[in-house]
């Protein structure tokens, strides 16, 4: 009968552990015995358990039991997990866990929740859209709010675009100098009879003056006071010869773009015989140039300019005329008067077509100098 190994008092061997191998060869035991797995000799000296008489022969003592070897440690000094630590110390019967080289399946990882560090990317994306719709809402709005201007201009009749420099013209009459609005010397290239040339030099100058029966016939003042007559300027001038002198105006008014277009055509034969008031000059050869004296006149309104440009001829030694002739009429062809003779129709018409481009010239001058700024 094998002999019984003894267990050191107060322990148990494990249930679960198998009976160990035969030694083969000398084992270096790994550590102190456990519960489950140390068997015990008697001590040296301790008398034979065996009972005396039982006919066995007394046993020799046991050798020193086999001890597996611990498992390796953890690394940074963490115990390895056992079923007991993963499953609870209550942990169902089964091999002993230094039987199994197995190591035990890790618990599942916790999932990550990603949402949390892309939230606050999601909201400022969201605010970027946000932000580009609105810009893009905005920016058609007024893209479309133009173009129903332009198209609305467009199809309402009498109401054409502003031609350029039209506003800064309103205001030449205190903002441009005297020289610029009446030059020291106009030139009239086929401004005389048969398209000879005219050269006209300024003699007298007058203030600015409110519009007024003094300084504007009678029916072009009616015409100019519901479109809003704002100041009048006067000068006259004499031609190469010193035989005519003119009396030019400018009418600036604060009519708009489509009152202006209207304004001009036919503006002369409209007004009959509405003869602009001349401007005499003390010492000048326009001394004795009167109403009398008036012999010829035109009126003009350029429709890209607020103005109405006048002017009304006359001789220049004073001789009266007993019916002024419109420009036109006094350059119809056989007339022999000597109003036609004298060429006094071409005198008014030819130096108000160059005002007219002497005003064109300096509103693009300023429009310039501004733009240059």
């Amino acid at each position: 009968m094998p002999p019984r190994p003894a267990t050191s008092p107060g322990t148990a061997p494990h249930p679960a552990a198998a009976p160990l191998p035969p030694a083969t060869g000398p084992v270096r035991p790994s550590g102190p015995a456990t519960g489950a797995t140390r068997a015990t000799a008697p001590a040296p000296g301790a008398s034979d358990p065996t009972p005396a008489g039982s006919g066995r022969a007394p046993t020799a003592p046991l050798p020193a039991p086999v001890r597996p070897s611990r498992p390796p440690a953890a690394p940074y000094g963490h115990p390895r997990p056992t079923a007991a630590h993963i499953h609870g110390a209550h942990a169902a019967p089964g091999p002993h866990p230094h039987a199994a080289r197995t190591p035990f399946p890790l618990p599942p990882e916790a999932p990550v929740e990603t949402t949390t560090r892309l939230r606050p990317v999601r909201e400022r994306s969201v605010g970027r859209l946000v932000a580009v719709a609105v810009c893009a809402v905005l920016g058609v709005g007024l893209i479309g709010g133009a173009l129903a201007g332009t198209w609305l201009a467009a199809a309402e009749p009498g109401a054409p675009a502003e031609p350029p420099g039209y506003a800064e013209a309103k205001e030449l009459w205190h903002n441009a100098p005297v020289d610029n609005l009446f030059p020291r010397t106009l030139v009239g290239s086929a401004g005389g009879p048969g398209g000879a040339g005219r050269t006209w030099t300024r003699i007298v100058v007058a203030p600015d003056a409110a519009c007024s029966p003094a300084v504007l016939a009678k029916g072009l003042l009616a015409t100019l006071r519901p479109l809003g007559c704002e100041r009048v300027l006067r000068a006259t001038y004499t031609d190469a010869t010193a035989s005519s002198v003119i009396t030019v105006g400018l009418v600036f008014t604060r009519a708009d773009a489509a009152a202006q277009r209207t304004l001009g055509p036919g503006l002369t034969t409209r007004l009959g015989a509405d003869v602009p008031p001349a401007l005499a000059g003390p010492g000048t050869v326009a001394a004795r140039f009167g109403a009398p004296q008036r012999a010829s006149w035109w009126l003009a309104a350029p429709a890209d300019l607020p103005v109405v440009v006048t002017a009304v001829s006359g001789f220049a030694d004073g001789r009266p005329v007993d019916r002024p002739q419109p420009a036109e009429a006094a350059m119809a062809k056989g007339r022999t008067d000597a109003v036609a003779q004298s060429g006094l129709g071409h005198e008014a018409k030819g130096i108000t077509l160059r005002l007219e481009q002497q005003l064109r010239a300096t509103v693009a001058a300023m429009t310039e100098r501004e733009n240059a700024r």
